[in-house]
């Protein structure tokens, strides 16, 4: 699990008569990790496509380009068939034809509907004018222009234009369209551009037309829905054939994509004018069972080699290339139970882990949900979570979302069991009156009698930061002692640790505790929960901070003058995990806040207990001590309910809401900055085994 799965370079070498029959069996096998040739050994050279490379492709494209315009999906396949290499020539052509020529057809359908809704609205403005379209052009004496302006400056314009000799204007009842009609001085011509060039008109081009706007819109109406219906007419037959021929069309694309894939994978091989060279990954599990079909295949023709079995152990100067390169990296595949796989999607946001590096996943399994059910501790919130995950999980294909899903109902389900203990549900503590007979195992500290579990939750905090981040620093410690030795490893991250552990250790002694707040000595000896722990000896306290120091001179040895800061970092890191605590009793505030303004509240004896079957009244009556914190809207009247309601439903779906942009985020932060940045790096080469999984063809 900490590590991928082991991987060994193979080499195939072989004549090319058996090249094809190699490619065949890699292909079937799925399992080997091509790598290039990298052209620098003397007497070979990247190979050459097979036969029919070219051909495939072009026959892809086009598979590619009918899916495209039938708009179909896999799920319009249908169950898997066999494709053969007649259906790819003349059942291929016949559909590429039909589909085609209804292309065609919906294109220049469309370029008619197109030019139709443009001239619709072109004469639109006209309509309102209520001039006929022949009287607006075709005029000698006289020049014309319509366009959208201020009827009133046009006319001060051509009042004012010394080559318009007479001028009259028209203008819409509802719109700001003028027609002007001019006629001009004697001699003069293009007059309406010149006197209109210093106002602010817009002309519009006259539909070419006759008889009124009306009718001429009218008609364009009618052309509109023509073409709309023979539009509908062709995209409903293209629907018909997609649906017809879907499924031939998904498995051609998958065969010829097989095809392709095939055919171009001497690409990647060194090859000499008799012979060719393949190299690759492969799990070293399946190695043995690779070179078997290989065998069987070819028999003595090839000659297999595993050529290196990967170690975890990182690059280090020795391993560095001759020629100054970068030595090749493994394919990585992450190597982790089904279950913790959604996990490995998270680790995979940041980036895969390098060959050598230590996977994560499993801590991020292990902790993030933790994290988030301690936050929110809410059955009902949890719940709704769990449901969320599942309906992502379940509804999409895709890998990503299917994993939010998948890590949404982890989430939820501790959600739902830290919401038990706390005996909550949407922030009231009805299970704790349920489960517990109003005792539940612990609280959030949200409530005056109850402030000690706050201090509790802050203690606790900090114990999860410094255990999460030694889990870090020795995943850290082991790679780099590995890449760099035990000395190396000691001094960047043997003496973090010690500081980290030795300055919390400190603080949590009874060294100088009259200078330490009291509740880090109470909180787990009694006050609130007696685990007999009331802080570390006073001669404990001075052991730790002997530690602190001798992995501050470690730290000096390595870093210099930034040790002081790195020293710092063992403070400040481990004091991030306190919004652990912080963002637990926010929720918890703002979940009870919105319960408060719908039901109302008292406090009574350090507890806050709601108004949920008497009235503020009437509370008093039973508990004279008791202070009312608000009446609640339930209690105020039919507009105080309705409006109590409203606040009640979006109040509750912001607090969910915020569990995922809060408390979700700041988990994730814990993990990807404190834990992650202590030993991880990522960056590792994803495996990408030569194959295809078949969905919609078969052999068979």
């Amino acid at each position: 699990m900490l590590r991928p799965e082991q991987m060994s370079k193979v080499s195939v070498t072989g004549t090319k008569g058996v090249v094809e029959d190699v490619i065949e069996v890699a292909h079937d096998e799925n399992v080997v990790h091509l790598t290039p040739y990298a052209e620098d050994a003397e007497g070979f050279e990247s190979g050459s496509p097979l036969e029919g490379a070219n051909d495939a492709a072009e026959k892809l494209v086009t598979v590619r380009s009918l899916l495209s315009i039938l708009d179909v999906s896999p799920d319009d396949a249908g169950s898997a068939r066999i494709v053969t290499e007649d259906a790819l020539e003349t059942e291929l052509e016949a559909v590429r034809q039909e589909v085609n020529e209804l292309d065609d057809r919906r294109s220049d359908i469309e370029d008619d509907l197109a030019a139709v809704e443009e001239a619709i609205e072109r004469t639109e403005p006209f309509v309102d004018l209520g001039l006929d379209l022949d009287l607006l052009a075709g005029y000698d004496s006289l020049e014309v222009a319509v366009g959208e302006g201020d009827a009133a400056a046009v006319e001060h314009a051509l009042a004012d234009a010394s080559n318009v000799a007479r001028f009259e204007t028209f203008t819409g009842d509802d719109s700001d369209i003028v027609a002007v009609f001019a006629h001009p001085a004697d001699g003069a011509t293009d007059v309406l551009d010149d006197a209109l060039a210093g106002v602010e008109f817009l002309a519009i081009d006259v539909p070419d037309a006759d008889g009124s706007p009306e009718e001429h819109l009218d008609r364009l109406s009618r052309r509109k829905r023509k073409l709309q219906s023979k539009l509908d007419s062709v995209e409903s037959e293209l629907e018909t054939l997609g649906l017809e021929h879907a499924g031939f069309l998904f498995a051609a694309e998958e065969e010829l994509s097989i095809a392709v894939e095939k055919a171009e994978a001497p690409l990647q091989f060194a090859t000499t004018e008799h012979a060719f060279v393949a190299e690759g990954w492969v799990p070293t599990s399946e190695y043995s069972s690779f070179a078997s079909a290989v065998k069987d295949a070819v028999g003595e023709r090839v000659e297999i080699e595993e050529l290196e079995r990967a170690s975890y152990e990182p690059p280090s100067d020795h391993h560095a290339v001759a020629d100054g390169g970068e030595e090749e990296r493994p394919p990585v595949v992450q190597d982790n139970p089904a279950a913790m796989n959604p996990f490995a999607f998270l680790v995979r946001v940041i980036n895969r882990p390098k060959y050598w590096e230590i996977d994560p996943t499993v801590v991020l399994f292990l902790t993030f949900p933790v994290f988030y059910g301690f936050m929110i501790g809410d059955v009902g919130y949890g719940l709704l979570y769990t449901l969320a995950g599942a309906f992502l999980y379940t509804r999409f294909d895709s890998e990503g979302i299917k994993s939010l899903g998948s890590v949404g109902m982890w989430a939820g389900g501790f959600t739902v069991l830290f919401g038990i203990l706390y005996g909550e549900i949407f922030g009231f503590h009805v299970l704790g009156e349920v489960l517990w007979h109003g005792h539940p195992p612990i609280h959030k500290g949200l409530q005056p009698g109850y402030l000690g579990y706050a201090q509790l939750w802050l203690a606790v905090s900090i114990f999860a930061g410094v255990i999460h981040m030694t889990v870090g620093q020795a995943f850290g410690f082991i790679t780099e002692a590995r890449g760099h030795g035990v000395k190396t490893a000691v001094l960047e991250n043997g003496s973090w640790v010690l500081i980290m552990v030795g300055v919390w250790g400190w603080i949590f002694s009874r060294h100088l505790a009259d200078s330490k707040p009291d509740f880090i000595y109470e909180v787990m000896n009694g006050s609130p929960v007696a685990l007999g722990f009331a802080g570390f000896s006073s001669t404990a306290g001075v052991v730790a901070l002997g530690v602190a120091l001798l992995g501050l001179l470690l730290l000096l040895a390595a870093e210099g003058a930034l040790a002081l800061e790195e020293a710092l970092k063992t403070v400040t890191h481990v004091l991030s995990y306190t919004r652990l605590a912080a963002v637990m009793i926010a929720k918890a505030g703002m979940a009870f806040v919105v319960n408060l303004l719908f039901f109302g509240a008292y406090q009574y004896e350090g507890e806050f207990h709601f108004l949920t079957g008497q009235t503020a009244a009437e509370a008093l009556q039973h508990h004279p001590e008791a202070s009312i914190m608000f009446p609640g809207l339930v209690h105020s009247g039919i507009a105080g309910v309705l409006g109590g309601i409203l606040v009640l439903l979006i109040g509750h779906v912001f607090v969910l809401a915020l569990g995922v942009t809060s408390a979700g985020l700041q988990a994730i932060r814990l993990e990807y900055v404190e834990f992650f940045g202590k030993f991880y790096e990522g960056g590792g080469e994803k495996y990408e085994p030569f194959g295809h999984q078949r969905t919609h063809t078969t052999q068979d």
